[in-house]
């Protein structure tokens, strides 16, 4: 017994050598960054997609590899790719997946080819080089590697590229969803949503996106009666619209916190500043709550955000001439609703705010995605997030994020898949200017590298057998 004692700590160092899987990451930088690039250069913006293009290269790869794998299309021109790495089923499956479409580019405001994937200055420049297309690149090389050291695994893993993230995921995930869902059925999924906060050379910050605001958008329409510009009238279209836009876009509506967000900012008080630490703290001090919300609105407004259902006006439409009353005008109002907000009773809450008859407002695409509750922050999935980035990003302190935009987690998480997203590390600039949906948009190169380490040793954690 005391022997045995005494072997205990060697026997775990034993085993845990033996479930690690050793790579030369330095080695795997030219293959990385060759299939980044030719990803890169395919034009896959949204509209009209066209990602079959991406699924061919994809495939060509994977079948080069002799990985398994499967194309599924409801249009031709935007196929789905899923390939498969067989464990030994002692566990259920795990899903990595990315979408394979980008958003459009105004070439004129690029400095380089938005599709040339040019290397410059430390940084890989182009559309979709934060999203989604580094996502897609490091579950490509997750495959290849699981396969080329024949990594004994408890789980298969699932890869999943799919089309219309940027705008019509009926193709893409809503096919794969209704249509093929046995093809992805998995406990775990991984996707983009999260990233990494890069802080003069060091991540400080990894979120993990385990919740997410639903898109519920609605038009305002308002009729007058049209005539002369020179002639006021009290029932002006614009002036009526220009109204009840005002009260909307000024509208503080409720704050409330899910158990993503409690815990997000929990644990953001504990790396912040003493000033912001004692407004995250004092979130639900009502003696404090005017003053705190002013101050997220101010400065800190994706926080804010994160906080409520958001009433954002994005369109105002009226009039053809300037010396023409317009005889209807109208507004598009960009919701973002909490994951548990009653999406009827807000309407009717919108209707007492702008408090005009004359104004319709018209509810659009409120079936889009289901409404889910946030993933959980106790499985062995975000554990295993969480253990990696302490790991590899010493000091750094790893954040459940509910997203104040919209993924194609949602309709995994209506199925019941636990559902995560993570992202490489980015500066302040480099998210703000040069982002995801930016005018220009780049990611460091070694940070795309690091980004497929971080991946690999999320899924190997999770996958591989022990």
């Amino acid at each position: 017994m005391r022997l045995a004692r005494l072997l205990l700590p060697f026997l775990i160092l034993s085993a845990a050598a033996m479930a690690e899987t050793p790579i030369n990451w330095d080695a795997q930088e030219p293959e990385t960054l060759r299939h980044f690039q030719a990803l890169i250069q395919i034009d896959s913006s949204n509209p009209p997609g066209n990602e079959t293009t991406v699924v061919n290269y994809l495939k060509s790869v994977f079948d080069a590899e002799g990985i398994e794998n499967q194309v599924f299309a409801q249009d031709p021109n935007r196929a789905n790719l899923v390939a498969r790495i067989r464990g030994n089923g002692a566990k259920r499956p795990l899903l990595v997946m990315a979408h394979t479409d980008v958003v459009g580019v105004q070439r004129e405001k690029w400095p380089v080819d938005p599709f040339g994937a040019v290397v410059k200055d430390g940084y890989v420049w182009g559309r979709g080089t934060v999203d989604d297309k580094d996502k897609l690149v490091a579950n490509l090389m997750l495959m290849l590697l699981l396969k080329r050291n024949a990594v004994k695994l408890d789980r298969d893993v699932i890869f999943l590229a799919e089309p219309g993230e940027e705008g019509d995921t009926g193709p893409g995930i809503d096919f794969m969803v209704k249509e093929h869902f046995d093809a992805i059925n998995a406990e775990f999924a991984i996707t983009e949503g999260g990233g990494a906060k890069l802080d003069n050379g060091r991540i400080t910050i990894v979120s993990v996106a385990t919740a997410e605001k639903l898109p519920r958008r609605a038009r305002l329409i308002v009729n007058g009666t049209s005539g002369h510009g020179s002639v006021p009238r009290t029932d002006n279209a614009l002036v009526r619209l220009a109204a009840a836009v005002a009260k909307l876009g000024t509208w503080q509506t409720p704050m409330r916190l899910n158990d993503t967000t409690r815990a997000y900012f929990e644990r953001l008080a504990t790396v912040s500043s003493p000033d912001q630490a004692s407004h995250y703290k004092a979130l639900t001090d009502p003696t404090r709550t005017n003053e705190i919300q002013k101050y997220l609105a101010e400065y800190e407004p994706m926080h804010y955000s994160m906080l409520r259902t958001s009433v954002v006006p994005t369109i105002i439409k009226g009039g053809f001439r300037m010396n023409v009353i317009p005889s209807e005008a109208e507004a598009t109002i960009d919701i973002r609703a909490l994951p548990d907000e009653n999406v009827t009773d807000f309407f009717e809450q919108m209707r007492r705010i702008v408090d005009d008859p004359a104004v319709k407002i018209e509810p659009l695409n409120a079936g889009a995605r289901t409404a889910t509750p946030p993933s959980r922050i106790d499985t062995e999935m975000f554990h295993a997030i969480e253990s990696t980035a302490k790991r590899l990003y010493p000091g750094s302190t790893t954040l459940p994020t509910m997203l104040t935009g919209a993924t194609d987690m949602a309709q995994l998480r209506a199925k019941g898949i636990q559902s995560y997203g993570i992202g490489p590390a980015l500066n302040d600039q480099d998210r703000d200017d040069y982002g995801a949906h930016s005018d220009i948009e780049r990611i460091p190169e070694d940070e795309l590298y690091n980004f497929v380490r971080f991946t690999w040793e999320i899924i190997h954690t999770v996958a591989a057998s022990k």
